[in-house]
C-alpha cells in the first residue's frame, strides 16, 4: 500500500494490532507494507478494494481515467512479484469491473485469477425480496446480476428460488418454490423494488464494510472449496463471448465454483437478455474501458430510440409533478423490459444523479 501520510501508517499499524488480538487459528503474521517495490511479495490472494484520494474528481472521464495508473502499477507488481497461483478479487462500490479488467490487462499471465465480486448486489437484492416475504435472506437462491456491478446492471429473478417459506404448502428442507410465483403485488416490484435497487448502487451503500467482508470471504470460500451444489453465483469474469456478450470486458454473469476454478453455466435454460438491454450495459462497460484508456474522449450514455422519443415529448410538455414522473417512467421502463442508464461515479459527482437507473428481469 502507497501511504500519503503518517497517518495513514499510524491507521495501519492499529489495524494489525486488532487483526492480531483475533487471536485466529488460521492467522500466523500480519505486516505492513510501505515501500512499493515490495508490494504483493509472494502473495497467494491479493484483494482490491476502493483508492483513496486526496482531491476531488467532477468529471465523469476524469474518474474514469484516474483509475488506469494505479492499475497499471498494480498489474506490474502482482506479475512480478506475486505468487504464480495468485487469486486476485476486485470489489468496492465504484468502478469494479473497469479496474479489474484494467488489471488483466496490466497482469496478464494471471488474467484467469482476477474476478470482480457480485456478491454484494445479490445480497442487497436477497435482503430486500425476504423483507417483503418475510423470510430469511439466506432461503433465497440463484439471484443473477449481469453486467456491471457497480454501475448499469441487470437483476434476473428467472431462476430465483425461495427454500423453507412457511405457507400452506411445505415440503422437506431441499423443496423450494419459484419466487415468482410467490410474489402476487406486480407494483411492488415494477416501483418499490426497483428503486430501492436503484438507490443501493447510485450511493454506492451497496457495498458497507460488513456486507463487503462478508461478500469477499464468501467468494474465497466458493473459489477454494467450491460453490453449493446446483447454486448458482454470480461473478464479474472476462467475456468470451458466452451468453451474447461481447469478448473482452469484465461482466457479472452466472457461474459455479469447482475443482478451484469457476466455470459458467452457459447450460441454464430461459435466461436469454434482449439484444437492447444487453446493448445499454456493454456500451457503458466498453466505452468506460476506452476512456480509461485513452482511445475515447467522452463517455456518452447510451440511449434508446424509446428513451429518445420520451426525451422529446418531455421537452415540448411542461412538468408539474417532478416525483410523479419519474415513478410512471420507471414502470413503463419495466413492463418495456428497457433499463436505464447508471452511472457508476464517484459521491462528489451528482450533477449525475439524475441520469442513474436499474434493472429487474422477472
Amino acid at each position: 500500500m502507497k501511504l500519503h501520510t503518517e497517518q495513514a501508517e499510524e491507521y495501519l499499524k492499529s489495524l494489525v494490532v486488532e487483526t492480531q488480538d483475533l487471536a485466529s487459528p488460521v492467522l500466523r503474521s500480519v505486516s505492513i507494507c510501505t515501500k512499493v517495490e515490495e508490494a504483493f511479495c509472494q502473495a497467494h490472494v491479493i484483494v482490491v478494494l476502493d483508492e483513496s484520494t486526496d482531491k476531488e474528481v467532477f468529471i465523469l472521464e476524469d474518474c474514469l481515467r484516474s483509475r488506469m495508473p494505479l492499475c497499471r502499477l498494480y498489474g506490474y507488481l502482482i506479475e512480478k512479484n506475486a505468487h504464480e497461483s495468485v487469486r486476485v478479487i476486485v470489489g468496492g462500490k465504484t468502478f469494479v469491473n473497469l479496474k479489474t479488467v484494467l488489471l488483466m490487462r496490466y497482469a496478464p499471465r494471471i488474467a484467469h485469477n482476477i474476478i470482480a465480486v457480485a456478491l454484494g448486489v445479490e445480497g442487497e437484492t436477497k435482503a430486500i425480496l425476504a423483507r417483503k416475504l418475510k423470510t430469511a435472506p439466506s432461503y433465497i437462491k440463484d439471484v443473477i446480476i449481469w453486467g456491471n456491478i457497480s454501475g448499469n446492471n441487470y437483476v434476473d429473478l428467472r431462476k430465483t428460488r425461495v427454500y423453507r417459506y412457511e405457507s400452506a404448502i411445505w415440503g422437506p428442507l431441499h423443496y423450494s418454490r419459484p419466487l415468482l410465483n410467490l410474489i402476487f403485488d406486480s407494483e411492488w416490484v415494477k416501483r418499490e423494488f426497483v428503486a430501492t435497487l436503484k438507490n443501493l448502487t447510485a450511493t454506492g451503500r451497496q457495498f458497507g464494510g460488513i456486507l463487503a467482508a462478508h461478500s469477499i470471504a464468501t467468494t474465497l470460500k466458493y473459489w477454494y472449496h467450491g460453490s453449493p451444489p446446483g447454486e448458482i453465483v454470480s461473478l464479474g469474469i472476462l467475456s468470451e463471448g458466452q451468453f451474447g456478450i461481447p469478448k473482452g470486458i469484465d461482466f457479472s454473469m452466472p457461474v459455479k465454483f469447482e475443482n478451484g476454478t469457476w466455470v459458467f453455466l452457459t447450460d441454464l435454460r430461459d435466461i436469454d437478455i434482449s439484444e437492447q438491454i444487453m446493448t445499454r450495459m456493454t456500451s457503458d462497460l466498453i466505452q468506460e474501458k476506452l476512456v480509461a484508456l485513452g482511445d475515447k474522449i467522452h463517455f456518452q450514455p447510451y440511449q434508446s430510440e424509446t428513451e429518445l422519443r420520451k426525451k422529446d415529448k418531455r421537452i415540448s410538455l411542461p412538468i408539474t409533478d417532478d416525483s410523479q414522473e419519474e415513478q410512471v417512467s420507471d414502470a413503463a421502463d419495466f413492463l418495456n423490459q428497457i433499463p436505464q442508464t447508471t452511472f457508476e461515479k464517484p459521491q462528489s459527482l451528482e450533477f449525475l444523479n439524475g441520469f442513474e437507473g436499474k434493472t429487474v428481469e422477472s
